[in-house]
């Protein structure tokens, strides 16, 4: 009988502890993107890596990504696999924060065989806009230019995924 009482208990103290958990990750993903941009999008007019021009109303027709990255980030890379291949279903612009020059740049995104566009950020003027203070930071920008999502820090696949397709239909 003494045991049967246990396992109750032992199952609550887990959930109890599951729950703490996910309440300490939530507070401190909220902490870390405080500074983050909210509300409307500050504009980008800028050129991409081929020197072509680009900016945000080039993206306005639905929600996109923004993400900004440094070639010296080793979460950055680890991400980099799945930012590419969310571009191939949704807007994505990525913007290199803090890493040289453009050629610079290109030769990381050769060498490392990703396709993405790109806009270079040497002196974090334009993560500076954004309150980008770390990379890697993603924003999620609706059709209406409002900043939905922004996180700093590793951003599961998944949650990118849910995130846009919410964006789109909320």
């Amino acid at each position: 009988m003494n045991t049967a009482t246990r396992k109750p208990r032992r199952w609550w103290r887990w959930v109890l502890e599951l729950l703490l958990i996910v309440a300490v990750v939530l507070l401190v993903r909220a902490w870390l993107a405080r500074d983050l941009a909210q509300g409307p999008a500050p504009e980008i007019e800028a050129n991409l890596l081929d020197g072509s021009p680009v900016s945000l109303a080039d993206y306005a027709d639905r929600p996109m990504l923004l993400h900004f990255w440094a070639t010296w980030c080793p979460i950055c890379r680890l991400e980099e696999g799945e930012i590419m291949r969310l571009s191939r279903s949704h807007p994505v612009l990525t913007v290199a924060m803090q890493s040289g020059s453009p050629s610079e740049v290109d030769a990381h995104l050769t060498e490392r065989e990703r396709e993405l566009d790109v806009v270079n950020d040497p002196d974090g003027a334009l993560a500076h806009r954004y309150g980008v203070r770390a990379v890697p930071s993603t924003f999620i920008i609706d059709r209406d230019g409002q900043i939905v999502f922004r996180k700093q820090g590793y951003a599961p696949p998944l949650e990118l995924r849910l995130r846009l397709w919410l964006a789109r239909w909320l």
